[in-house]
């Protein structure tokens, strides 16, 4: 099975495009070799895969026969990436967090109070 389709297959991306373009800019490596999007990819290969701004170190167990459903997935790879690197990508979403949601508009005189007195007690 081609390696842009086998991660479309397991939900890595949305797209079979996505996949593609992201294997065309050297985001994926099969073996520790850049992947073409044809590349075949079999049982035993190591994957490594960065999506936003995570290393993924995926190890391919069988092929699917289709797009798989996201409780399946399990089936046909196993996710061995280091504890470590899932730590600093939550810790990469929980800054990102801080920052107000998206649709709340600008922030209130009490918000930017709060926030200057977060950012004075940091400088002393």
């Amino acid at each position: 099975m081609r390696i842009d389709k086998y991660l479309w297959c397991t939900r890595y991306f949305k797209t079979r495009n996505m996949a593609t373009e992201a294997i065309k800019k050297g985001s994926v490596r099969i073996n520790d070799q850049i992947a073409k999007p044809a590349k075949e990819v079999f049982a035993g290969d190591q994957i490594t895969l960065r999506i936003n701004q995570l290393t993924r170190t995926l190890e391919v167990l069988d092929q699917p026969k289709s797009r798989v459903s996201a409780k399946l997935v399990g089936m046909y790879l196993t996710d061995k990436t280091p504890p470590e690197v899932m730590a600093q990508y939550l810790e990469i979403k929980k800054a990102q967090a801080y920052y107000r949601d998206k649709g709340l508009g600008r922030p209130t005189k009490k918000d930017r109070r709060d926030l200057e007195d977060y950012t004075d007690s940091e400088q002393e």
